[in-house]
């Protein structure tokens, strides 16, 4: 079909008069994106999902809810409404807010179809002399077309043909008046109105149109009145428009409109991408990305109350991204949703920026062996002031050396440690092992202060797991033109970033950070190492590890900003060692579950007389350890049932399971055990297991400064059993105070207590 088009040269005094053009388009060819293992991911159109139809294919009552929404006086004006502005200028301060424009649809024409969108004065009045000249040179009902063929109703749709179909699964012609009212209340902001997001806003903008053509006379009130009772019938979305991987495929999107490879500007790289043909061979392991997923899922398992997470997982051997999870719901979670956490999202790493630091020391010859103090609390004195610095949770660990002060994440211990390094040659090796935010040198930095991505952060310790070599991150492998010929593959960016033995040292260090320090609950049953890390007031936790086959970073925090993860926003206080942490072990355990465990390689230097340079211990690995009178039992608590069973089942340990509510974590996690951790039995005894169910723990309701006939009310209504006792508060003006009032309980509020405990309850006289 004939595309119109309108050609217009403007100057700031003198425009070209309108002349019109018909052209026929090139013949356009998807490009398909594949997995790894050659699946189909999806199809990438032409970037506009338009259908061009004539007037007299769009119902009336359509065109009259769209002209009483966006311009009552369209048949009246010659392109400018000055009386309209002042009318919608009015309306506007009478609500306090936007509820009407004052743009013309002829301008908006002009703005959408002929130059753009930009809000500068230059630009508002060329669309002005614009709108002027298209009223002269066409017919209202020839202008009316053209803007109902290109405004942009929301969901990939351009014109109302389109919109039809997307929304109602019909032809424009088939729209009733309802469903005609309701696309054109979207006009005015599709993403806010959108009825597959916002239904209820949906609803409340198609009132507004519906009143709006009351008032113009195109429909009666009883008639409006009728319609406005009217529900929604949407079709389901498109399958077609949702696929696997979305934050991946904005990935890879990204990468090759950005990439000069595929064309010398943005638009010939976005015409090539969506209309070239192109096949894009991708990185992607579709079960990884599902274990990924899963995992986030069954950690947040309350979406409409628990953070976000990012998740990015490479193969340290290539560099290749072979899951990433970058949000919580890319097609129906909003406009907001659309933002890639993985990889444009940047944060404080908190402490998992440490290993990075202790890279760099050991680059410059610092030992492991190097002590510092550790004290709480630490004041360094330094250029224009002070620099006060304190350990997380208050811990003191005395003289430490470098191997402790990362196992407990010592602050006190590394802030020495960055005064000694210097914070440029340590940003400089962070740099160099793939961190590309823009790293600020400050002493700060060392823990974590600077914003990074978790693509940042699973580069530079998939560095690490590869004893040094860097590999940038990949993620398409090659792209061939629609005759099949390779138009682009990835090449070879493997360099050296640190010495082997620096990379060697480091991960025997964080190999006991998860084997016995802050990273436990995030033990698989192999050797693996990795780091917590925690922001500023609990607003984002981490945590980064890896095996020798494998590296995943895992951010948690709320998308729209660093809220604190503390109860009760959170139904746990958020650290790196929890849901993190948690997250990591669940999707590593089963992306890894078909991979026999491989050792790190030890160390290849040789230390110096004095030097007390780590070796890798088990790196978490659980074995049954011999000791006299019976074996140890390992700890499990945190792990997935089916990780537990397997570990202690293996040890020659009986397993029987348990039912139990839980705060902390998700269902199918083992929330405690009997024996405890570390407990010797007899071999082949029995270790019983209570796993998380889903449900709250049972507390002891707040009471206290409550009479005692309301705290017994509250107690029972809560299950508890209760004791009561006359007794005086010690502190005789309390007691004055709070005479006749609960002043103490046992349990104490807030404690995890089951049904029928018997509370008591002290009451002054």
């Amino acid at each position: 079909m004939a595309v119109i088009a309108l050609a217009l040269v403007a100057s700031a005094c003198t425009y070209t008069p309108l002349t019109l053009q018909t052209s026929i388009p090139p013949n356009a060819e998807s490009s398909v994106l594949l997995a790894a293992d050659g699946t189909e991911l999806t199809v990438l159109h032409s970037g506009e999902n338009r259908t061009e139809i004539t007037l007299d294919q769009v119902p009336r009552y359509v065109i009259d809810a769209v002209v009483a929404i966006e311009d009552r006086r369209f048949w009246q004006h010659s392109g400018i409404d000055v009386r309209g502005i002042v009318r919608a200028a009015r309306r506007n301060v009478s609500a306090g807010e936007v509820v009407e424009g004052g743009s013309t649809i002829t301008q908006q024409f002009v703005k959408n179809a002929l130059i753009g969108s930009d809000r500068t004065l230059d630009r508002k009045v060329q669309e002005a002399s614009l709108a002027l000249q298209v009223e002269r040179e066409f017919t209202k009902e020839q202008i009316l077309e053209y803007y109902l063929n290109t405004v942009y109703f929301g969901s990939g749709a351009y014109g109302i043909e389109a919109a039809a179909r997307v929304y109602f699964g019909k032809t424009a012609s088939q729209l009733d008046p309802a469903e005609g009212a309701l696309l054109a209340g979207l006009i005015k902001a599709p993403s806010t109105y959108d009825p597959f997001v916002n239904p209820e806003g949906a609803l409340e903008r198609r009132s507004l149109v519906l009143r709006a053509m009351a008032e113009e006379e195109y429909l009666t009130p009883e008639e409006a009145a009728v319609l406005d009772s009217t529900d929604i019938s949407l079709v389901p979305p498109d399958p077609d428009t949702r696929y696997r991987a979305p934050y991946f495929v904005e990935a890879v999107k990204s990468f090759i409109l950005s990439d000069p490879t595929f064309g010398a500007t943005r638009q010939e790289r976005a015409r090539l991408l969506f209309t070239g043909g192109l096949t894009v061979e991708t990185t992607l392991d579709p079960a990884a990305q599902a274990e990924a997923e899963k995992a986030v899922d069954m950690v947040l398992s309350r979406p409409d109350s628990d953070p976000d997470a990012a998740v990015v997982s490479i193969d340290p051997d290539n560099g290749h991204v072979i899951a990433l999870v970058g949000g919580r719901d890319f097609f129906d979670g909003g406009p907001r949703s659309k933002f890639n956490l993985a990889t444009q999202g940047r944060r404080p790493a908190g402490s998992s920026f440490k290993p990075l630091v202790l890279a760099a020391a050991l680059e410059e010859g610092i030992t492991l062996d190097r002590i510092y103090e550790a004290p709480a609390e630490l004041s360094l004195d330094i250029t224009g002031g002070t620099w006060d610095v304190e350990n997380y949770g208050g811990s003191a660990g005395g003289r430490v050396n470098l191997v402790e002060a990362t196992v407990n994440s010592y602050n006190t211990a590394y802030a020495q440690l960055i005064v000694d390094v210097g914070p440029s040659d340590a940003m400089a090796v962070a740099a160099r092992m793939g961190v590309e935010s823009p790293l600020q040198p400050v002493l700060s930095s060392v823990l974590g202060a600077n914003d990074v991505s978790p693509l940042d952060m699973a580069t530079a310790y998939a560095t690490l797991a590869a004893r040094g070599v860097r590999h940038d991150p990949v993620f398409v492998t090659r792209v061939l033109d629609p005759d099949g010929r390779v138009i682009y593959e990835a090449p070879n960016t493997a360099r050296r970033a640190v010495e082997r033995s620096t990379a060697d040292q480091v991960t025997a260090v964080l190999q006991q950070v998860m084997s016995r320090g802050t990273g436990v609950k995030a033990r698989i049953g192999r050797p693996a190492a990795g780091k917590t890390g925690t922001g500023q007031n609990w607003g984002d936790a981490w945590f980064v590890g890896y095996t020798p086959d494998l590296v995943t970073a895992v951010w948690v925090g709320f998308a729209e900003g660093q809220v604190s993860m503390v109860p009760p926003t959170t139904r746990v206080r958020v650290t790196g060692g929890t849901w993190p942490a948690q997250i990591w072990q669940l999707y590593m355990g089963a992306a890894l579950a078909t991979v026999p465990a491989t050792e790190f390689a030890p160390p290849d230097t040789s230390p110096t007389d004095g030097d007390q340079v780590p070796t890798p211990d088990d790196g978490g690995v659980n074995t049954t350890t011999a000791v006299p009178g019976g074996q140890l039992v390992t700890d499990v608590v945190g792990m997935p049932t089916a990780l537990a069973e397997d570990i202690l089942t293996r040890d020659g340990f009986v397993v029987v399971t348990e039912s139990v509510p839980d705060d902390e974590l998700p269902p199918g996690f083992v929330a405690s055990q009997s024996p405890p951790g570390e407990s010797i039995v007899p071999g082949g005894g029995e270790v019983v297991l209570r796993i998380a169910n889903g449900q709250r723990v049972r507390r002891v309701p707040e009471v206290l400064g409550l009479t005692p006939e309301e705290a017994e009310t509250e107690l029972r209504a809560r299950g508890y059993e209760v004791e009561a006792a006359v007794v005086a508060d010690e502190d005789a003006d309390a007691a004055r105070a709070r005479s006749g009032l609960v002043w103490k309980v046992e349990p104490a509020a807030g404690s995890a207590a089951p049904e029928e405990t018997p509370v008591r309850i002290w009451v002054n006289p």
